[in-house]
């Protein structure tokens, strides 16, 4: 596996996939704030993800579930569980959170996925110590992606996709 770091906007990335770093599915998407990784899919990839995403209920902690993109030009969203029902995320969060991510895109044969930082967001985590976890977990594992954790910076004077 290929692990890379760089800065910018998660939405501009050149690669197959996109990760979200969501919630549980437990409310509805139509009933939260538009903010972060989440808000910047809604408002460039549309709602439809969102309403595919609702049909398959309840996440566990952890877990993962792949969309389509929407008006995006990617392949598909992979949106992870990464926080709690009391909305903060954990070490163990973050970690299953990215196992989960991998091995989706691995079974859909995705060549390339994109990641920010799981929990740092919505979370309250702490975006270095998020990086640090999903690098250590990614080394971890084999899959014949490419992994790129994207450390935000707003591109082209419009809000980009923070988590």
């Amino acid at each position: 596996m290929v692990i890379e770091d760089v800065e910018g906007d998660l939405l501009d990335q050149p690669v197959e996939a996109l990760v979200n770093a969501w919630n549980r599915n437990v409310l509805p998407w139509w009933l939260l704030l538009p903010q972060g990784v989440s808000g910047a899919l809604k408002r460039r990839a549309g709602t439809a993800p969102f309403r595919e995403l609702a049909r398959h209920g309840p996440m566990p902690l952890g877990s993962a579930v792949v969309t389509g993109a929407g008006r995006l030009p990617h392949r598909a969203i992979i949106h992870v569980a990464g926080i709690d029902l009391l909305w903060t995320a954990s070490e163990a969060s973050v970690r299953r959170s990215i196992r989960s991510a991998v091995e989706l895109a691995t079974r859909h044969g995705f060549a390339s996925i994109a990641v920010p930082a799981i929990g740092a967001g919505s979370g309250r985590f702490d975006e270095a110590r998020s990086f640090t976890l999903m690098r250590e977990e990614l080394r971890s594992l084999e899959a014949p992606c490419r992994v790129v954790l994207v450390h935000h910076r707003p591109t082209g004077g419009r809000e980009g996709a923070r988590s």
